[in-house]
């Protein structure tokens, strides 16, 4: 299985980065945040069903949690399709029904 992002995933993803990097007055800081979150997509491509099912959000959809925060996907086909990554503190139910 390959992993695919939804174009709100890939915005989310550079916020953060861009987030953590002006928080933290450090790229390197961001960057491993985002190594981070790279391997959990890769861990998700190799291991889809390893996240917790989210049908109480949205039919089909699960969850997996990396330190502070979650990466919401499905499962596409033969691919992991990542739908959104956001603070776990932020209101899932409104962000993940976009």
């Amino acid at each position: 299985m390959a992993h695919r992002f939804a174009p709100e995933a890939e915005t989310e993803i550079e916020d953060i980065w861009r987030y953590i990097a002006q928080e933290s007055g450090s790229f390197d800081i961001a960057d491993r945040l985002i190594d981070t979150l790279t391997e959990r997509f890769f861990l998700l491509s190799r291991y889809p069903h390893i996240g917790r099912h989210r049908d109480d959000l949205r039919s089909g959809l699960r969850s997996f949690p990396v330190g502070e925060y979650i990466i919401i996907y499905r499962v596409d086909g033969k691919d992991v399709l990542i739908l959104h990554v956001f603070r776990g503190n932020r209101d899932i139910e409104t962000l993940s029904a976009q």
